[in-house]
């Protein structure tokens, strides 16, 4: 069966254009990777042929030259917003998400919480993440 989306094409092409953007600016580019890396079944089902991995597997390819830093929003850890297809909060789907990253062999160099206001859940949640060894910032 012939998919509309070439899978590894995708991947081929995605991962020359950051190699050679990496080049381009010094061997440091910073990326910012939207939605979901290893578990997308949503592009999975409106692109036949993306696997649900695919953005992980492009980032894979890149892995000596990745450091992860995950980011979470302090706005989201205060309303303990739920990721409705694991049914988990975004707090725990930070850790989740550094454990597959380490298990995959990427370097996960720290957690930042961004829109920080003073909330009582974010510095505890920062807490958390410090006993954990896990480095954190605002």
């Amino acid at each position: 069966m012939k998919y509309g989306f070439d899978n590894d094409k995708y991947l081929k092409i995605q991962s020359e254009h950051i190699k050679e953007r990496i080049a381009q600016f010094g061997n440091k580019l910073y990326l910012e990777l939207g939605g979901k890396l290893f578990d997308d079944y949503h592009a999975s089902r409106v692109l036949p042929g993306f696997q649900p991995d695919s953005k992980l597997r492009m980032l894979s390819q890149l892995n000596d030259h990745a450091e992860i830093v995950i980011v979470i929003s302090a706005i989201d850890i205060e309303k303990n917003k739920v990721r409705t297809d694991l049914g988990i909060t975004y707090d725990m789907d930070v850790l989740r998400l550094r454990d597959e990253f380490q298990k995959r062999g990427f370097m996960v160099s720290s957690v930042v919480i961004t829109h920080y206001n003073g909330q009582k859940s974010a510095d505890a949640f920062r807490q958390r993440l410090e006993r954990l060894g896990i480095t954190t910032g605002y």
